[in-house]
């Protein structure tokens, strides 16, 4: 007897596509390093259920398709190239859905005798910036991020007035080190933005905010990072971030007859605290209800999602 079945979410695509592009200008060379995903979902019942694979587009294809279009195509924001790809892939047939993830991998000019190298560079962190356009039939839509961005505080943070039971042995305090690696993304209203700007004001705006307040935790300081955001950028719709605390725990030096006056720590990586948050307009402003970082990971009945973003 055979178990009945049927086709639940599913989707098929190239990831970790890698691609470094070269401008060849006269005076000097412009670099950009990309890791891409390319996920495709629609009518594709008869692939996986009957084993018909006319109309699907091979994965190896989707590599070479990136390729060439980042020939004809200007890369300087992740998002226009993002959606590039996008529209080509809703041409093709049985695709209903598609959704392009991009990671921009940072570059900077060596400097020599302190001017710029023409064609030298050096990877560099301050977080990494990434993108992910989805498509359909009837819409577009953009959600733009930054990645491992490392900031520290060594003072104007605390813990204090926190739950306590019988489990508890942490202690409270009123000055500590604040360390996290900031993931951030956020969803635009509409396509019509100047990515670039907002990119590059959005990131200093994070850093900005992780700083001008005093901290009484890092939720509230993700808020206030969060909520800094949408004051400055109307374009922004909503903004998702992810503080994870890097403890720095203060050495007990007693046992070598030494005072330690908030100087010397062991930084751990293991376990740590993690703080998520959801800044978003409030409900009479707000284009669409679903946050970013829940629609990331939305899986629709093609399997290719749906992130939250700008809609056109």
């Amino acid at each position: 007897m055979t178990v009945p079945a049927a086709l639940g979410p599913n989707s098929y695509g190239k990831h970790v596509i890698r691609l470094v592009k070269v401008d060849r200008g006269p005076e000097r060379h412009d670099l950009t390093d990309l890791t891409l995903d390319v996920t495709l979902g629609g009518d594709l019942e008869p692939t996986f259920v009957e084993g018909d694979n006319s109309g699907v587009l091979a994965t190896d294809t989707m590599r070479n398709t990136v390729y060439a279009i980042a020939r004809e195509h200007p890369l300087a924001d992740v998002e226009t190239f993002g959606l590039a790809l996008v529209d080509h892939f809703l041409t093709t047939p049985r695709t209903r859905h598609a959704r392009v993830r991009l990671v921009r991998h940072a570059w900077d000019r060596i400097r020599v005798d302190g001017r710029e190298h023409e064609h030298a560079f050096a990877r560099v962190g301050g977080g990494e910036r990434t993108a992910t356009v989805t498509g359909s039939d009837d819409d577009l839509q953009v959600v733009a991020g930054i990645s491992g961005l490392t900031v520290l505080r060594t003072s104007g943070s605390g813990w204090e007035g926190f739950l306590r039971d019988r489990y508890t042995t942490l202690p409270e305090t009123d000055d500590r080190i604040l360390a996290t690696v900031v993931e951030a993304d956020w969803s635009y209203r509409d396509t019509d933005v100047d990515f670039g700007r907002c990119w590059a004001g959005v990131r200093e705006q994070l850093l900005t905010s992780f700083t001008d307040h005093d901290s009484p935790s890092v939720q509230h300081t993700a808020y206030h990072m969060g909520e800094a955001v949408l004051d400055r950028f109307p374009e922004v719709e909503r903004i998702r971030l992810s503080l994870p605390n890097k403890h720095h725990l203060l050495v007990d030096l007693s046992p070598f007859g030494l005072d330690n006056p908030n100087q010397v720590f062991v930084a751990t990586e293991a376990p740590y605290g993690l703080i998520e948050v959801t800044v978003q307009r409030p409900p009479e402003t707000r284009a669409w209800e679903a946050a970013p970082g829940e629609a990331a990971a939305r899986t629709g009945a093609d399997g290719a999602g749906e992130p939250e973003g700008g809609r056109r």
